[in-house]
């Protein structure tokens, strides 16, 4: 097929409210350089982190929880999940999932028409391990919010599945968020893992993923979306945040207290879902959607053996092994709707609302 010279893409502009992100109709097609490949986007997911950039709230200057509205002082020095700077213009846009269209010079060509995921986070090749050295697709580089994209060739599974392109967009950002998480708190069988914000994208994620490992697991979601939580396999579905949550576990479980918590919330409610892991039980956190700032008494910590860990950069084996779970129907997508790539303000805003289940995806 030829490419075309200009494509329809969603840019991001510079750090403040939806008004940043804008359509353009005859943005440049992206060339592939050595080692890359050129993908015609069938559709992208959406994210926090696409909404936590755009906004600056990974500043230290922002202690807010995330709303999706501009922050009245963004530092210049730390607006990115990593702590550096942005480079505008950006194409944001993490879960690409299409059809390789280009080769840049010496990239295999097996991988010509090939329908492929991305794999978000970007290595240094050379040191793969090197957390320091990673960047995000979408962040360091310009990602899926468009009708093409280049990346790694190293970047990209082939995927074989009969689920739609849409389905796949919902996978590899919070799918593999939540695989960091357990891998890192050594979730097994024997363990009753808490999950806040079972309802979102990395929620869902890890309630399929910790039932794949065996363990048993409590949900914390509004009443509204019970229903679609049991569905993914929760053993348990609680109030987002009970009152009394030792009361709550006790009546549900038999226990007051769970091995695991698997937090992508934060904010006033943290101290409580402390409160509740037993002596050495393990904290893994990988957002704090309800605000960054919380309280720890070091005597509950030390006192009682906890192990805290934060999740983000993961291990670079983890996106493979979810494509194998996604190959052998082991997980499933959760689409809760698909917009138009124009319609990109509309889908955000609903991403933001929270009113669903699973993620959003837009389509070029």
């Amino acid at each position: 097929m030829t490419v075309p010279e200009t494509m329809k893409a969603i840019v991001l502009e510079g750090h403040g409210g939806l008004e940043r992100l804008v359509w353009h109709e005859d943005w440049p097609t992206p060339r592939p350089g050595p080692g890359e490949v050129l993908i015609r986007v069938g559709a992208c997911g959406l994210n926090n982190t696409d909404v936590n950039t755009r906004s600056g709230w990974y500043s230290k200057t922002v202690s807010d929880a995330t709303t999706g509205g501009a922050y009245q002082d963004v530092g210049e020095e730390d607006p990115t999940w990593g702590g550096r700077p942005i480079t505008f213009p950006r194409i944001q846009g993490a879960d690409a999932v299409g059809t390789v269209v280009g080769l840049g010079e010496g990239t295999l060509s097996d991988l010509m028409d090939k329908r492929v995921m991305v794999d978000c986070w970007l290595r240094d090749w050379s040191d793969p391990d090197n957390r320091d050295k990673t960047g995000y697709f979408g962040s360091e580089s310009d990602g899926g919010f468009a009708q093409y994209a280049v990346v790694d060739a190293r970047n990209v599974a082939v995927i074989r599945s009969d689920l739609s392109d849409a389905e796949l967009a919902t996978f590899s950002c919070s799918y593999t968020t939540g695989e960091g998480m357990l891998s890192r708190a050594h979730v097994t069988a024997g363990d009753t893992v808490l999950v806040t914000g079972a309802s979102g994208g990395v929620g869902s994620a890890l309630i399929q993923l910790a039932k794949r490992r065996g363990a048993t697991v409590v949900a914390l979601a509004s009443p509204s979306k019970h229903d679609d939580v049991k569905a993914l396999g929760a053993d348990v579905v609680l109030e987002r945040a009970p009152e009394d949550l030792k009361a709550a576990l006790k009546g549900a479980t038999g226990k007051d207290t769970v091995s695991v918590v698997a937090d992508i919330v934060g904010g006033p409610y943290w101290g409580t879902l402390i409160d509740v892991l037993e002596r050495g039980g393990r904290y893994t956190c990988s957002g704090a959607i309800a605000g960054p700032m919380v309280e720890l008494d070091l005597r509950t910590f030390y006192l009682r053996d906890l192990t805290l860990t934060g999740s983000t950069v993961v291990a670079p084996h983890i996106f493979g092994d979810l494509v194998g779970y996604i190959e052998r129907g082991e997980i499933r997508p959760v689409l809760a709707a698909t917009y138009p790539l124009q319609d990109f303000h509309t889908a955000q805003t609903a991403f933001i609302e929270k009113k669903h289940t699973g993620n959003i995806v837009v389509v070029p």
